[in-house]
């Protein structure tokens, strides 16, 4: 779209290769369709359970027994997505994008071929191309696993309640699905083959660990499933899971309804005929190395989103560096996309979010010598009444002493953690200091003042 606002011929090839299970869905790339937005969705679903126990001690009174209909949840959620869909197609043809839903791969120099679902192959020519085909979460290769468990990809239009889940990985996917699926009242366990949320703030990640297992989440820590096999049929069936210890030879076997599987994500990229046009490609991860401009090896290819190489997995930083890109190739503009101080929020029960630099990664850049770290526990004032998780919610910065401690990580933890985050990533993004935030009256009574 931003392409097209100075006057390009511009074509968008758009095709979703359906899951094991045979799921797919429209326009709009994983966040829309089987990431974000369903998410945040069924994680309100869940804030709404505890929001109704709260609410008693608020003087509420209900009698009747509070259930919660995975149908009718899924059902509205989906409704919602198909209506951005919708948009996505009007936006496109408002501004005189080609849409094709078919799969491209590149077949020679300057040259794509587009299939669609019945096989029709076109073949098209372009001046310049966009890489931006995203990752699809990764299989186990064991067993029984893509014959019987799921993926995020299923998990948001799944047509029954999972019931007894076991969620397997420890990335934000597998903490968040976990967490909201306990929240609406069902059996979760979490099996963990090393560390919780790698890449993140560990400090921060434990204590979500910790709260998540307070709260009647099950956690199996340093085990693999080694085989998944069918119980019973039914919707949801009976699965039997067996795994194995990371450190010995011990085997363990749990029944579940349910398993979903959210251990990574592989980058879309060995099936686009890349070898054809000669892109490079890490060939270990099948990630894209870019330069500062997001271009590639090959001068006339272009890449941005979840497949760069050592950049964050986010769809707004995507958006970002798309924009930029077009506006640099046609409007002259000089500014390149920054990958750090990107603003980022874990929709786990208790919400994280984060800015800037981890405290592991700030000591590994700065040195230990030349970072200070301020830390402080609170007690959100709306948990006080139903006297609830004090002093689980948890909020640092982390300062360069070289620099005038300016501020080069932010991270908090506790509810509406991305609405706080936003405004301090806009202050980080202007260079605030330790000082700076100090003599900033804070808004009482809320969490962002601590």
């Amino acid at each position: 779209q931003e392409a097209a606002k100075y006057e390009k011929k511009v074509m968008v090839l758009d095709f979703v290769t359906p899951t094991p299970l045979g799921n797919s869905w429209g326009l709009g790339g994983t966040c829309v369709n089987v990431g974000c937005i369903p998410k945040k969705l069924m994680h309100q679903a869940a804030l709404l359970g505890q929001a109704l126990q709260d609410s008693r001690k608020f003087g509420w009174q209900f009698t009747e027994e509070v259930k919660h209909n995975w149908m009718t949840m899924a059902e509205s959620v989906q409704n919602y997505i198909g209506s951005l869909n919708w948009g996505y197609r009007v936006a496109l043809r408002e501004k005189n994008v080609t849409y094709e839903n078919a799969y491209g791969e590149f077949v020679g120099p300057h040259t794509i071929k587009a299939t669609n679902k019945r096989g029709v192959e076109k073949l098209y020519t372009a001046e310049r191309f966009l890489i931006a085909t995203g990752e699809r979460p990764r299989y186990l290769g064991i067993p029984g696993d893509k014959e019987y468990c799921i993926s995020s990809d299923d998990l948001f239009s799944l047509p029954y309640c999972p019931g007894k889940t076991l969620v397997v990985g420890a990335s934000y996917v597998a903490l968040e699905c976990a967490g909201f699926l306990a929240g609406l009242g069902l059996d979760v366990t979490v099996m963990v083959r090393s560390i919780l949320l790698r890449g993140f703030d560990q400090d921060i990640a434990n204590k979500i660990g910790e709260y998540m297992e307070e709260h009647g989440i099950n956690f199996i820590r340093q085990f693999v499933p080694i085989k998944v096999e069918q119980v019973e049929k039914g919707t949801p069936g009976r699965l039997r899971v067996i795994a194995k210890s990371t450190k010995g030879n011990q085997i363990i076997e749990g029944e579940y309804n349910t398993v979903l599987l959210a251990i990574g994500r592989d980058a879309c990229t060995r099936k686009i005929g890349l070898d054809k046009v000669g892109v490079k490609i890490n060939e270990k991860t099948g990630k894209i190395p870019v330069n500062d401009e997001e271009q590639t090896n090959v001068p006339y290819i272009y890449a941005v989103g979840d497949i760069l190489q050592d950049k964050l997995e986010l769809t707004p930083l995507a958006i970002q560096a798309g924009r930029l890109l077009v506006q640099r190739l046609y409007a002259g503009a000089t500014s390149k996309c920054d990958y750090v101080n990107v603003p980022t929020t874990v929709f786990t029960p208790l919400e994280y979010g984060a800015c800037g630099y981890s405290e592991e990664a700030a000591v590994e850049k700065f040195g230990e010598k030349n970072i200070e770290v301020y830390h402080s526990h609170f007690w959100p004032l709306e948990w006080t009444v139903p006297s609830r998780d004090n002093n689980k919610c948890y909020a640092k910065i982390i300062c360069n002493i070289q620099d005038n401690e300016r501020v080069i990580g932010f991270h908090v933890l506790g509810p509406n953690a991305g609405e706080v985050t936003q405004g301090f990533a806009a202050a980080m993004k202007c260079g605030l200091t330790k000082e700076q935030l100090d003599s900033t009256i804070g808004i009482h009574p809320v969490c962002a003042e601590v």
